[in-house]
């Protein structure tokens, strides 16, 4: 009874948890020129991230919090590049084509997961399950198609990189299972951060956006803390296969706040990434399916 009564708790809390990251696009495209001030962006947001990521420690853990990053390892500095990378290649890829684009390749993460554990971690991929990431290869590949003709290309390949990277994160932390999860988000947070100084100082950028922008930069990068620890709390009591299906809330928001016309920016996806869309959103309930009765359990803690 009591971990019903978890469960029904978690399960708002995570479906919460995406509608916060849902709201990241919408961000994005309110910037002034979008296009033109991704490293600020990246600069604002990862400092953002690792400083309110490091206050929740010392809330949740006390001072000793920073002992976590004494025992990161080589498996949280890896996690830490990969999502850090992942969080860069995601604004790139939203700045280049379709927020539906991007999320749906998101969306796709856990099929390249799944690969990136068959490969560096030797786990098992069943029948069932190359099927789905065939179904999903099979979508993107509409996509793709459909992105070459409208010359936004590139912001596909951005997208595919971002996912890319969101799975280091993932294999990573299953490959040293006590690795601490938080730290390794505040390292990606970092690494965002200094590269973007790196590439700020070697352009000769400004460091400071409109006041605009920088309070942009501030609520993204509140609205992607707030989720994780909400994430967090909520997927201690939740099976992998409920989580796959709970995280389309942030790829359905997304896409739904940039296209109503009540915030201005009426974005409406393309009859091809609809369709390719569609077959992705069924790899991911069929993979949803065939995991159900693998009790795992994810978490952020």
């Amino acid at each position: 009874m009591s971990q019903l009564i978890k469960e029904k708790f978690a399960i708002p809390l995570v479906v919460f948890a995406g509608l916060l990251w849902s709201f990241g696009p919408l961000v994005v495209r309110n910037m002034d020129e979008p296009g033109l001030v991704p490293w600020q962006y990246l600069c604002g947001r990862g400092i953002v991230i690792f400083f309110l990521l490091n206050c929740y420690l010392f809330f949740d853990e006390g001072i000793k919090f920073y002992k976590n990053y004494l025992k990161i390892g080589i498996s949280g500095i890896i996690g830490g590049v990969g999502l850090g990378t992942a969080m860069i290649t995601f604004i790139w890829s939203i700045t280049n084509t379709s927020v539906a684009i991007t999320l749906l390749c998101l969306a796709a993460m856990p099929f390249i997961t799944s690969l990136l554990g068959f490969l560096f971690l030797r786990e098992k991929i069943s029948f069932s399950i190359w099927i789905a990431i065939i179904v999903a290869t099979i979508g993107l590949g509409i996509m793709a198609f459909d992105s070459a003709s409208l010359g936004s290309i590139n912001g596909l390949i951005f997208g595919l990189s971002s996912a890319f990277g969101f799975s280091i994160f993932s294999v990573s932390l299953r490959w040293r299972k006590e690795t601490p999860k938080f730290t390794t988000v505040a390292v990606a947070g970092l690494f965002c951060f200094l590269f973007s100084i790196v590439i700020i100082i070697q352009n000769d950028l400004n460091f400071l956006a409109s006041s605009k922008n920088e309070g942009l930069f501030a609520v993204h990068g509140t609205l992607v803390c707030l989720g994780l620890i909400l994430y967090s709390i909520g997927s201690k009591t939740i099976p992998a296969a409920e989580l796959t299906l709970l995280s389309l809330t942030e790829v359905i928001g997304g896409i739904f706040w940039v296209w109503i016309p009540i915030f201005g920016i009426n974005e409406i996806p393309s009859n091809s990434t609809i369709i390719g869309g569609f077959l992705i959103f069924m790899s991911i309930i069929y993979y949803s399916l065939v995991i159900k009765n693998n009790r795992r359990f994810i978490g952020l803690n």
